[in-house]
């Protein structure tokens, strides 16, 4: 096994923290090879708020999968949400000498680096710099100008930036758990790798992971990211409306919504009565279905809006051909897509992260809340196969390799150029002496 790329992701989440390892089989697919989870204590709506109870979280986590897999674990992929997530559309150029030679790999990295350079607001980080369609002298809507030609390069990119002492504090909890952090990933963008088909992104998808603590939206078309969000409430906010509209303890309240909520009230039996213990010394206490499906849905409703509104607000709501597809802890609500379809107009499907999945040792992985933590993973994988293609993009293009590619070259054609110089020189000399009767030869 030491031979295998081998990838770990963490998923610093509200609720839990959830360390995966993975390996890509010979069919291309995700093998996980272990899993931890921890109870995340020191993390509220997506940000670091404790640090030594994220750590020591960390630590259980990483620790479980590591035992699983009998894999030592030193680096990870880590995931990164929360309401200071910030996300806009900037326009790159570059001019580049000259117009007859082709377009490189490199020219369209350094156009993106230079987006690494524009002002973002005080206290922020750019995180991801995801370029949209292309323009080569003037001609737009390229999707890939890598070996056109042309002066002028242009690109519409979407910049996605992060508060940075939020990013500081994941990257210490991190290092204090005696971990590397590889690379920091958007959530969002991780579970779309999971539950996302190409054929979703082409179409236009709008996909929604309704975690513990945030809901976060990335919407795609053509194939291309065109808006992330990140809205501040998630199944967090209804357990607490559970707990002050029915007057019970919050554990009793998530337990109240997963085994007995329901997303549409009318949906709800309005005879049928939950008893649970009651306080010390007090006789149990009798809720109402019904009346637990109201509280709920009121609350979940106001999180669709806010998700249409983001809809709205990208100008992608008339192109999603794809609808939405919900995932994470939320989206296995009784009910949950059928409230996203009724409010919001649009097909809604829940998405499980099995596309990419192959064999694996823990069966709970395909629930779709662990669509993020999967999709670190297959994020780890692909930066690794784009930096083998980049490398070799950087190979072909040196020097050497242009000397062996002549040199190749000479020896393939060396034996023709040879037979063709001896036939002209045989055809001269017998043209010199003997002069017109040559012309027949």
């Amino acid at each position: 096994m030491e031979n295998d790329k081998l990838v770990v992701g963490l998923d610093i989440g509200t609720t839990k923290i959830c360390a995966v390892i993975g390996r890509k089989n010979e069919f291309g697919k995700l093998e996980v090879l272990g899993m931890g989870k921890a109870v995340s204590e020191g993390v509220t709506r997506g940000i670091v708020t404790n640090i030594d109870k994220t750590t020591h979280a960390i630590q259980k986590a990483v620790n479980e999968a590591s035992e699983m897999s009998n894999v030592d674990i030193g680096e990870v992929i880590v995931g990164i949400a929360g309401q200071h997530i910030r996300s806009s559309v900037h326009h790159g150029v570059i001019i580049r000498n000259n117009q007859d030679d082709e377009i490189t790999v490199e020219d369209v990295r350094r156009l993106a680096n230079d987006m690494e350079n524009i002002i973002v607001p005080p206290g922020n980080n750019i995180i991801h710099v995801m370029p949209q369609d292309y323009t080569v002298d003037y001609e737009d809507g390229i999707k890939d100008p890598v070996g056109m030609s042309g002066v002028r390069l242009e690109a519409d990119f979407h910049i996605i930036t992060a508060q940075s002492t939020a990013i500081n504090n994941i990257s210490k909890c991190v290092r204090r758990a005696s971990l590397i952090s590889k690379d920091l990933i958007l959530e969002p963008l991780a579970s779309s790798l999971s539950v996302l088909s190409e054929e979703d992104r082409e179409a236009g998808v709008c996909l929604v992971d309704i975690g513990g603590g945030t809901t976060d939206v990335a919407i795609f078309y053509e194939n291309i990211i065109r808006h992330t969000a990140v809205i501040p409430f998630g199944g967090n906010i209804i357990t607490t409306d559970i707990k002050e509209g029915c007057m019970v303890m919050q554990n009793q309240a998530e337990l109240l919504k997963t085994k007995f909520g329901k997303a549409l009230a009318e949906k709800a039996n309005p005879n049928e009565i939950v008893s649970i213990p009651g306080l010390r010394n007090r006789p149990p206490k009798e809720i109402s279905v019904k009346n637990l499906a109201s509280i709920i849905q009121a609350r979940m409703e106001e999180i669709i809006e806010m998700v249409h509104s983001e809809i709205v607000a990208s100008g992608t709501y008339k192109k999603l051909a794809g609808g939405i597809v919900l995932t994470g802890g939320g989206s296995l609500l009784n009910g949950a897509s059928q409230l996203f379809e009724y409010v919001t107009g649009l097909d809604t499907r829940i998405g499980y992260p099995n596309e990419h999945l192959g064999k694996s040792k823990v069966e709970e992985i395909k629930s779709p809340m662990y669509a993020t933590t999967v999709g670190l993973v297959l994020a780890g994988f692909k930066a690794l196969d784009d930096r083998e293609e980049t490398y070799r993009a950087k190979e072909q293009n040196s020097p050497m390799a242009a000397n062996a590619r002549n040199k190749t070259n000479r020896l393939e054609n060396g034996p023709k150029d040879i037979i063709t110089n001896i036939t002209k020189r045989l055809k001269n000399f017998i043209t010199d002496d003997m002069g017109d009767e040559a012309q027949s030869y």
